[in-house]
């Protein structure tokens, strides 16, 4: 049975890594869209995947899993063999050095990423909305000096090969440049290395100019 991969049209948040794993790892998928408009993810028959409703969701023949961060390390696991090397190693310091930079990810890069998401795209646009977004922006840019010391020293950051830590940071961080913060590429040049080799990954780059397609 082909993986199906229950997601919506756009490349965006969690649905656009876990389509970017699976093409990284040439995994032969079917993509069901889910019309979110239409409310699709919330019908008892998705429930039934998702009890919160959201997407993306995965079946591996019977298997259903949910949560991109999940998904992608069962997949990059699972597909170890095939497709891009190295996404999750098998050796047990290599894969706890991509937790570390993964659980960095999550505890200190995104929390911060979403502060200046929030200032930049409040629509009732309060008088002090430039005063919270420089806010926003000063923590965030401490997170990616420390992130510039980190890739002055390897290239990616767990090491000198791309793993799911650095990929998992294509969930939110792309929003940035499309609300006008270029902070990704301005903080240091270790930083804008480390991030434009990210986005210029021939899997992203096809994704984004062609959307997601079933690969069956």
């Amino acid at each position: 049975m082909v993986l199906k991969y229950y997601a919506s049209s756009h490349l965006s948040g969690g649905g656009g890594i876990v389509a970017l794993v699976l093409v990284e790892k040439q995994i032969l998928f079917e993509h069901v869209r889910v019309d979110m408009a239409a409310k699709e993810h919330k019908t008892p028959e998705f429930l039934a995947m998702h009890p919160f409703g959201q997407v993306p969701v995965i079946d591996d023949d019977g298997f259903i899993l949910y949560e991109s961060r999940a998904i992608c390390r069962y997949l990059a696991d699972k597909y170890a063999d095939q497709g891009t090397p190295g996404l999750f190693p098998k050796d047990l310091k290599e894969r706890a050095l991509v937790e570390q930079a993964a659980s960095v990810e999550f505890a200190d890069f995104y929390p911060a990423l979403l502060k200046v998401l929030v200032a930049k795209m409040q629509r009732d646009v309060p008088a002090d909305q430039q005063a919270a977004v420089d806010k926003a922006l000063a923590e965030f840019t401490k997170t990616l000096q420390v992130y510039e010391g980190i890739l002055g020293k390897q290239k990616f950051l767990a090491g000198d090969q791309v793993t799911l830590a650095d990929i998992f940071h294509l969930i939110y961080a792309p929003l940035l440049a499309e609300n006008g913060v270029d902070i990704m590429t301005s903080t240091g040049p270790n930083v804008a290395r480390w991030w434009n080799e990210l986005i210029s990954r021939p899997a992203w780059v096809k994704l984004k100019a062609e959307g997601i397609q079933s690969t069956v």
